[in-house]
């Protein structure tokens, strides 16, 4: 290129500002653009309380209950009809039709508002009392079963969007709209990382057996507006589980070395010229990705793992990519001290053959997330991780469809998920539904909606929700926007 070319292609109004007659007006906005990070930075401190330093784990607001994250989130949303929600009142109204009074005019999907009729039906599978709190479980989880004085059944979860992609969405970043960030990332943005060797979010997605699954896409983990670091880390189930892990056959690892310590020397240069705090989180990210380079494969290596580890969460924890591996994984990030751990299970959107369809995907997930709940118990990690199950909203109680092949619309009203460990109360359901299981009837605080869930969730981690804001285009965000309460009635 024409050497006068490229100087007027580099040429910025940056430069124009520091060499033109306006020198002293161009030094100070430049100042401002140069400090930019800084600003961030002193933002965040401010947010997280003093003693916080860029680049460091920040302090919690409050002394946490929970270390870590393991949430657990079966994509295309589970029936709390058939899996949590017991109602035995559903056996004399099984094929009534839901009156009108109850539907109270909700919105309906276009795959069930042409329907002239709504009859109620009552689950396909058999529930049981379980332990000693006696929760009412379905016999799909079996292993469930095992573990119910764990688990803390919210059945009062409701959420406003209908259709899967903005609620999906809106349980992993609190806005219906793609582009903010996820629950992750808020996470690793207000705590940080204890690990210097492995990301603070970690993304972990389950194989499929269902050929109707509902896609995911990589802005569900996403930072949005957050330095793009605290983005969650996919590791793949197939091949190196990071792209790139390996450097090319027969590269000696000091060579590597000498590489990153060139490169981060001109990724500095370029720092100190322009200040854009991105290069700083490309010159983190470089050296992360060195040291996964030594601590993926021993994370990943499940050679050491004794026999009894296959027998508790199943054979199938042996084949990477499986739920049960997955789990074992996301044991093995926490023992680790990763914060935040994402696993995404999917195929649960079930508009047909629900009886023939729904069993075979909790056989998938039902061993694998019991078993994690028992090993964390079992190593003395529950009381600090706290693990969450469940989906972007629940199935109605009428059928869609008709006779044995019938299936369940998308239902916002109401559902249920569960959380344990990590300062949940243990053994207890929170909130009811009405005898149709469609509306909630809790007083006063009439359900838990998806800000409060985020809420609570950043709470247990020792986080005020109101106060871990990120300054973007003139505005303060937060996960949880203007809404959200910290759901006291299960804390322990």
């Amino acid at each position: 290129m024409d050497p006068l070319a490229d100087h007027c292609l580099n040429l910025t109004r940056r430069h124009f500002l520091q060499r033109g007659t306006t020198a002293g007006l161009g030094a100070a906005a430049l100042t401002s653009l140069l400090n930019s990070s800084l600003l961030q930075a002193a933002g965040r401190a401010e947010n997280n309380g003093p003693g916080y330093r860029p680049g460091e784990a920040g302090p919690a607001h409050f002394a946490p209950r929970a270390k870590r994250v393991i949430y657990l989130f079966l994509s295309g949303a589970p029936s709390q009809v058939d899996t949590f929600d017991y109602k035995p009142t559903l056996e004399k109204l099984d094929g009534q039709n839901l009156p009108d009074s109850i539907r109270g005019g909700q919105r309906l999907t276009g795959m069930t508002s042409g329907q002239k009729s709504f009859p109620a039906a009552k689950s396909f599978s058999r529930f049981r009392q379980c332990g000693q709190s006696g929760q009412w479980i379905s016999d799909l989880l079996p292993h469930h079963q095992k573990i119910a004085d764990d688990l803390c059944i919210i059945k009062s979860m409701y959420t406003e969007a209908i259709n899967h992609d903005p609620a999906i969405t809106f349980f992993q970043t609190g806005h219906q709209q793609p582009g903010r960030p996820s629950l992750g990332a808020w996470a690793s943005y207000g705590l940080g990382s204890t690990n210097a060797n492995l990301p603070a979010f970690v993304v972990l997605l389950d194989k499929n057996s269902d050929n109707q699954a509902q896609p995911t896409y990589s802005r569900l983990w996403g930072s949005g507006f957050l330095p793009s670091d605290h983005q969650g880390v996919k590791l793949r189930a197939i091949g190196d589980p990071v792209l790139y892990l390996k450097d090319p056959t027969g590269a000696a690892l000091k060579d590597r070395r000498e590489m990153l310590d060139a490169l981060a020397e001109l990724n500095q240069q370029r720092l100190a010229q322009v200040g854009d705090p991105e290069i700083a989180t490309r010159i983190a990210q470089y050296e992360m990705a060195y040291r996964m380079q030594i601590s993926v494969p021993e994370l990943t290596d499940f050679s050491n793992e004794p026999a009894a580890t296959f027998k508790l969460y199943g054979e199938d924890a042996r084949t990477p990519g499986t739920h049960a591996a997955n789990c074992l994984l996301a044991r093995r990030l926490a023992e680790r001290d990763v914060r935040f751990i994402q696993l995404y299970h999917r195929g649960w959107d079930h508009h047909s053959n629900i009886p023939g369809r729904h069993p075979k995907l909790a056989r998938e997930v039902d061993q694998g997330s019991a078993a994690l709940v028992q090993d964390l118990r079992e190593r003395g990690m529950l009381d600090d991780t706290l693990v969450i199950w469940g989906g972007e909203f629940g199935r109605t109680v009428y059928k869609q469809g008709g006779g044995n092949n019938y299936g369940r619309d998308h239902h916002p009203r109401c559902f249920s998920i569960w959380m344990a460990g990590g300062g949940v109360k243990p053994g207890i359901s929170y909130g009811q539904t009405d005898d149709w299981c469609y509306n909630i009837v809790d007083k006063p605080s009439k359900g838990v909606h998806i800000h409060d869930l985020n809420a609570t969730i950043l709470h247990l981690l020792g986080i005020d929700h109101e106060r871990l804001t990120y300054r973007f285009q003139g505005r303060h965000y937060r996960l949880t926007d203007v809404h959200g309460r910290v759901v006291k009635g299960i804390l322990a």
